[in-house]
């Protein structure tokens, strides 16, 4: 498998964490991976091979574009032969705002939108092989789409405290770091994400354990839990088999068999 990540411009730092391409080779036979929760909301372009989830017992094919909104379990994805993907990785509390999308709880979410125009056009240039081009295309539609609306700069602020803070901040200090109070930041959040602040910091926090396993899976699971502010090792164990359906140890061995990891904050496909 092969990854790459590119940053977005400076006008789109407080709504993008980044775009990123992955091209996933593959026999004739179908496969499958498992995409792993984390604190984002990712806008999902692909190519070449089919790509499915499994739903009410059968395979439902996903258009593309589709979204991938803020995950509480993974999700196994299906495909037959190599598929090319270009994907922009959002801060969920901004990104429906962005594209005049309601908010909601759905994690693979299909919706209509005019972004979907851009579809041929990268076609055209994932088929010639020219991976930024498409990446410029796909920036140059958010800058575009940037310029019409005004940003939150409370939601920016608050986003901004739980990424630095990891997830570990109390709902009453992302508040104070947003210049607003509790009632009003939960209102807009909710509103704008779909999620309350609290859903978001844990989803924040099990991504830091997730990349801490994948990176150094003998890692120690106590001194961990109360560096990402766990109450204890028991603590963060049971938060962690609730988002990703394993334990951490279980995870670890799986992280040891050396699968596919793409970057220090992103470990998306794993081998189902």
């Amino acid at each position: 498998m092969y990854h790459q990540e590119f940053d977005p411009p400076e006008e789109l730092r407080d709504t993008i964490r980044c775009f990123w391409y992955n091209k996933r080779e593959s026999e004739e036979i179908p496969s499958s991976f498992e995409v792993q929760p984390d604190g984002y909301a990712e806008i999902i372009f692909h190519f070449g091979g089919d790509c499915s989830i499994m739903r009410n017992g059968s395979l439902q094919l996903l258009p593309s574009p589709f979204m991938m909104g803020l995950l509480n379990q993974p999700v196994i994805f299906h495909t037959k032969s190599s598929l090319e993907i270009i994907a922009v990785r959002c801060f969920p509390w901004t990104v429906f705002d962005l594209l005049g999308l309601p908010s909601g709880k759905n994690g693979v979410h299909i919706f209509e939108h005019p972004i979907a125009q851009l579809q041929p056009v990268l076609n055209k240039w994932i088929a010639a092989g020219n991976i930024d081009e498409a990446i410029a295309q796909v920036k140059q539609y958010f800058l575009d789409a940037r310029s019409h609306i005004a940003a939150s700069s409370m939601l920016f602020k608050a986003g901004v405290a739980m990424r630095e803070a990891n997830g570990t901040m109390p709902v009453s200090g992302v508040a104070a770091a947003a210049h607003a109070t509790i009632r009003t930041l939960e209102r807009n959040f909710k509103q704008s994400s779909g999620h309350t602040v609290k859903d978001v910091s844990a989803l924040i926090r099990f991504e830091q354990v997730r990349n801490h396993l994948w990176i150094q899976p003998d890692i120690n699971l106590a001194g961990l839990a109360h560096e990402l502010g766990y109450t204890d090792q028991s603590h963060l164990s049971r938060e962690f088999k609730r988002y990703s359906g394993s334990t951490p140890a279980a995870f670890a061995r799986k992280a040891k068999k050396g699968k596919q990891a793409v970057s220090n904050d992103f470990v998306a496909f794993i081998q189902a």
